[in-house]
């Protein structure tokens, strides 16, 4: 049931504002298993375009809310709708990032066997069909072991493995304005609520006056 609710949640067109008087979801649903490196990027591709529409429903939600009486009761269920979502499609992302990063080492593993049983092979043969010495005058250095072609192959799996980092590291900066820009927007959104809060009190405060005033007259 829960599964249902949440694709029902997915539709495009189901909107935050139409869920306000409806109660949260209670539980997070099942999230399938992926299968394949091209399901896991059909879905982070999927993830991001849904947190992007998640986000421009919630921000179409607050201007609904405003033009309500319980502005407050309306904002709070329009951000607890919103935090269901972003959680369920995080959800989706770590099971699809998690088995990309499984299925990277996985592969990885598999060629380095691969590789040295190659190795061993042809270092067996070599050894049982041993090469006649080539004559020449100056002396040729030996050829290295198998190894050493191992640990070559390691030493450039670490190479790679240090650039990835690197690129992450200089895509930081990106990730911390993106987030930066979330932070913003929500101060301006905290700022109008309390903007809202305030102008309401001033009503209430000039409703008792005047009610008092008709009561001494």
């Amino acid at each position: 049931m829960k599964n249902w609710i949440w694709l029902a949640l997915m539709l495009p067109g189901v909107t935050l504002a139409q869920d306000i008087g409806r109660p949260a979801t209670i539980g997070a649903p099942r999230i399938p298993q992926t299968h394949s490196v091209e399901q896991a990027d059909a879905r982070l591709a999927q993830v991001k375009k849904d947190r992007e529409a998640v986000e421009a429903e919630f921000a179409a939600s607050e201007q609904v809310c405003y033009d309500k009486f319980f502005v407050n009761n309306c904002l709070d269920k329009a951000k607890e709708q919103r935090r269901l979502r972003l959680a369920e499609l995080r959800q989706v992302e770590v099971e699809a990032s998690y088995y990309k990063r499984r299925q990277a080492v996985e592969q990885r593993d598999r060629e380095l066997e691969d590789r040295a049983q190659k190795d061993a092979a042809e270092a067996a043969y070599n050894a049982a069909n041993p090469k006649p010495p080539k004559p020449a005058p100056d002396a040729k250095p030996l050829p290295k072991p198998a190894a050493v072609s191992l640990e070559q192959r390691q030493a450039e799996h670490d190479a790679r493995e240090r650039a990835r980092a690197a690129k992450e590291a200089a895509e930081a900066p990106q990730r911390a304005s993106k987030a930066a820009e979330f932070e913003r927007k929500k101060a301006a959104s905290e700022k109008r609520q309390a903007e809202i809060k305030a102008k309401l009190a001033e009503k209430e405060e000039k409703k008792r006056r005047a009610a008092e005033a008709q009561q001494k007259n």
